[in-house]
């Protein structure tokens, strides 16, 4: 895992930039991230939560092309309005799991107050794979991609921490992004398995 103290964290990010732990790149930037899963032949697929509002117990879940995910947080659950979704306990983790593994998966990842208004905070974003970056977030626009070369993403678990003991901070994300099948290449190999069912029979 990279970190950096919090006196250098800003001076920190800025020389790490983009970068590789096993197979996996991490990076704070957008268009490198969408370049990565257009390279690797893939779409970008975006969750949005606008279609999310209120208290949820027990998770909330919905797809992006064909992979499905499912976000929970514990003990409390989680809240989302103005298309963000976020613990509803300050400093639980946020969880996110994937119904099939993908190459790559990103956020719109930030601290947030009760109301989901984003405020300061120290971030720390963890792959299936232990692979994690630490940064620090003041903006509900902030990204973070991970993508994968050797190795499909299962889960992506979110915790943060406030700069004053005394604030409470909630783990949260705007958008979701993860490298699906782009269309045609979903529909070649959906046709490659008809004809092999066919060559079969």
């Amino acid at each position: 895992m990279h970190s950096c103290s919090l006196l250098g964290a800003v001076a920190c990010a800025s020389l790490l930039g983009t970068m590789a732990h096993a197979g996996v790149v991490v990076t704070p930037s957008q268009l490198l991230w969408n370049h990565r899963v257009t390279s690797g032949g893939q779409s970008v697929g975006t969750e949005t939560f606008n279609s999310y509002v209120g208290y949820n117990a027990s998770g909330v879940t919905g797809d992006v092309g064909d992979v499905t995910w499912t976000a929970s947080a514990s003990p409390s659950g989680l809240l989302a309005s103005n298309g963000n979704l976020r613990t509803a306990d300050a400093f639980a983790t946020l969880t996110f799991s994937f119904s099939k593994g993908v190459r790559g998966v990103a956020g719109n990842i930030f601290g947030s107050n009760v109301l989901g208004n984003a405020v300061p905070a120290i971030i720390d974003v963890t792959m299936s794979d232990g692979t994690a970056y630490e940064g620090i977030a003041f903006s509900s626009g902030e990204f973070i991609g991970f993508y994968s070369s050797s190795a499909n993403i299962t889960s992506l678990s979110i915790t943060v921490a406030s700069f004053d003991p005394s604030d409470s901070v909630h783990a949260a994300i705007d958008n979701l992004y993860l490298a699906v099948p782009s269309p045609g290449v979903a529909a070649l190999v959906g046709l490659a398995g008809l004809l092999a069912k066919r060559r079969r029979t």
